[in-house]
């Protein structure tokens, strides 16, 4: 008796089923090389299954991509999307716990450059990538590593994550008044100061919404200043990352400064900061609060 039209439809679309599970299955199984900023090569035989994440950026770049489950530990300034809250911290990102790291057995570890513990770790036999995004060329760059990393396809994961920025900024660019455009800015990262210089992924954000950076590229990403630098810069509107949440303070002879007479200061409590300083996949909602503070400075 031969088989019916549709159970013939049916049986191909079984064995399609089929063939594309095992091909997924196989790109999983796939060996993976990824290079970090340090120019380390690393090598492993299949995507990693447990993740200790120690730089919220590269955190929220992992659960963006939508492998949160494989992340076993995170630092404690990790805490986003909810879900890692949930997780074991062990400390901070530059210094963290080191048996705490290796109690949680991961195979992978995710640090910054800046981050003291790699060789340490390394030593232990554990395997480390050190990623520390600064520029919108290094986001997009450390997403697709990340993604590589995870063994997730580019078109899915990190092309994905970075045509969503990269269209948010367009958005809020377009979405200011023209009053708002060509306004000299000061960003204040944290106290100190440190400012996000002109060639920080904050500072470029910025320039694509038309705004003029008063600090410029040449100080280096986030570069520490004087506050009679910022004084003498006499910006248009002060823009001040308070992660604290404490009351905010000006800084000698700050009370003087135009922009802060006329009230265009723009002062983000921590959550708003969390967004705001961390360069990775929610650098779309920041480009949306930062343009919300030019327009409503300059309506």
């Amino acid at each position: 008796m031969k088989p019916t039209p549709v159970r013939r439809i049916l049986w191909v679309l079984a064995i399609l089923v089929l063939l594309g599970l095992l091909m997924a299955g196989l790109a999983q199984a796939q060996p993976i090389q990824i290079t970090d900023d340090r120019g380390k090569v690393l090598r492993f035989d299949a995507p990693p299954k447990r993740i200790v994440s120690l730089l919220p950026s590269l955190t929220e770049s992992v659960c963006e991509l939508q492998h949160c489950e494989r992340l076993v530990g995170v630092d404690r300034y990790s805490n986003w999307p909810a879900f890692v809250r949930t997780l074991p911290q062990v400390g901070g990102g530059l210094d963290p716990n080191i048996e705490s790291v290796v109690a949680l057995r991961p195979d992978m570890v995710l640090l910054s450059v800046s981050s003291r513990v790699s060789d340490r770790l390394e030593a232990l036999g554990l395997k480390v990538a050190a990623l520390e995004p600064k520029t919108h060329a290094d986001v997009r760059r450390v997403l697709g590593v990340v993604g590589d990393l995870l063994g997730v396809p580019p078109q899915q994961g990190a092309q994905r994550v970075w045509r969503e920025i990269d269209a948010a900024v367009s958005a809020a660019a377009q979405s200011l008044p023209p009053r708002a455009r060509g306004v000299r800015v000061y960003f204040e990262v944290s106290r100190g100061p440190y400012a996000a210089g002109g060639s920080s992924f904050i500072g470029e954000t910025l320039a694509r919404m038309g705004a003029r950076n008063v600090v410029p590229g040449t100080l280096g990403p986030f570069p520490r200043l004087s506050p009679e630098f910022v004084l003498r810069a006499q910006p248009d509107l002060v823009m001040i990352s308070n992660r604290t949440g404490e009351p905010l303070t000006l800084y000698p002879g700050w009370q003087n400064m135009a922009a802060v007479k006329a009230g265009r200061l723009c002062e983000f409590g921590p959550a708003q900061s969390d967004v705001l300083i961390r360069p990775g996949p929610r650098m779309a909602e920041a480009a949306r609060i930062m343009a919300g503070c030019l327009s409503g400075k300059f309506p």
